[in-house]
This record gives C-alpha cells, structure tokens and sequence, in this order.
C-alpha cells in the first residue's frame, strides 16, 4: 500500500505542478503577452468545453449512472457556477478589469477548475488502487490534458485582470487540490463511483457554463475579421487537443 501511495502523490504533485506552466510566459514582453491573451481565453474556450462534451459527458454515461440523473447534474453544476457568479456580479462594479477589480468570470474559471483537478486526484488514485501501469497511463493522459488548459486559464485570469504572480499562485492553488482528491480516495480505499457519477457531470456544467456565459462573449467584443478568424483557430485548437487526448488514451 505504500507503493500505491508513493507513486500516487507523486503523480498527482506533478499534474499540479503543470498549473504553473504560466511562469514561462514571464519572459515574455507585456505587450505582446497582452495582445496574446484573448487567444488563451478562446484555446481555453476550446478545451473547456472539448473536455465537457468529449471526456467528462461521455465518461458520465458510460460510467453506468442513470440518464435523468447524468441531465440534472450537468444542469446543477451550471446552475451552481451561475448562483456563484450572481455572487460575485451583486458589487456591482464597473471598473475596467485590474488587480484591484478583477472580472467576477476568472473566480469562477478557479472554481470550476478547483472541482476538475480535484477530480484528477480522484480519478489518478483510484487507477493506481486498481495496478500500478493502469495509475501511470491515468497520470499521462491527465498531463496531456492539463498543459493546454493551465496555459487557457492562466490567460483566462490575466485578461480578467490578475496579475501574472496573482494568476499564478491562485492557478497553482487550485492545482493542488489534485492532491486532496488522491487522499481522500487512498484513505477511504472503496468503491467511489457513486461520488464520481455526481462529481463528473457536475463539473462537466461548470465547464460549459464558463465556458458559454463567460467566454464567449469576451471573445465576441473583437469584431476585427484578422482577430476573430485567429480566436476561431485557436478555438478549434482546444477541441482538437481534447481530442488528440481520446485518441492518445
């Protein structure tokens, strides 16, 4: 059991670690990271609602939990992301975004991926439980799919207006909670797939509300024929990723 421990948390501090991936944007001049980042807001568009609709939606189907029941927490979790940027919306501001005044979207991009990676610790512990090789390719798919949306996210809080260091440490925090999943599965060591046919779907709505209510419609403020075939690319690029990742798994 403690191999199954060892190698679990080791690889479930790894995907964490992704999360800081934005670090290399450091180096990379203000302005031309600015230009760049409503580009990482629709590659995040892409991959948010690839992994919605390509892996989460499926795996909740096939996971065996009832139809009815798949439906209703695919609309819980949007209903859940709606109430808690309701939340956010009731200070009424109407500052430009900036460190001081971030856009109440990039909180709610955290929560959604709070729940997604804290998924990823559920779901790569529960694969090593199963065999050692079976935790490994687990690990490497969740990588695969991680890289691309920390990079989307972290780009998703800095046009929200986060600071770089800001957006980092709050994307690595939220990246850690892979860690707690992965614990609560090893100290519990049963059968998780009630909580896994609530947790997946329910994630899989917060992804598209972000994705749909937030997103998009930044992404719809830049009208520029140049710029909005770009987006469209990049878009399109998310989705690809997520499906480069069914086929890689």
């Amino acid at each position: 059991m403690l191999t199954i421990w060892f190698y679990t948390l080791s690889s479930v501090i790894i995907v964490s670690l992704i999360s800081l991936v934005g670090v290399f944007t450091f180096s990379i001049d203000h302005k031309k990271l600015e230009k760049a980042l409503i580009y990482l807001v629709s590659l995040s568009t892409g991959t948010l609602l690839g992994d919605a609709f390509i892996h989460l939606i499926p795996e909740a189907y096939e996971g065996g939990g009832n139809k009815l029941f798949v439906g209703l927490y695919i609309l819980s979790g949007m209903l859940f992301f709606f109430i808690v940027e309701k939340f956010f919306h009731w200070r009424h501001c109407h500052h430009v975004p900036s460190e001081k005044h971030p856009h109440p979207f990039s909180y709610v991009i955290l929560a959604g991926d709070t729940v997604h990676n804290f998924i990823d610790g559920l779901v790569i512990a529960a694969s090593y439980l199963v065999s050692v090789p079976v935790g490994v390719a687990t690990t490497i798919a969740v990588i695969f799919h991680e890289i691309p949306q920390e990079i989307g996210d972290f780009g998703s809080l800095m046009y929200g207006g986060f600071s770089r260091a800001k957006a980092l440490l709050f994307n690595f925090l939220s990246g850690m909670t892979a860690v707690a999943g992965a614990i609560v599965v090893l100290i519990i060591n049963t059968n998780i797939l009630e909580m896994n046919n609530f947790l997946i779907p329910f994630a899989a709505g917060g992804f598209i509300y972000i994705a749909s209510a937030d997103l998009i419609p930044e992404l719809h403020k830049n009208t520029e024929a140049k710029k909005s075939l770009l987006q469209i690319a990049t878009f399109i690029a998310g989705i690809v990723l997520m499906l480069l990742l069914l086929k890689l798994g």
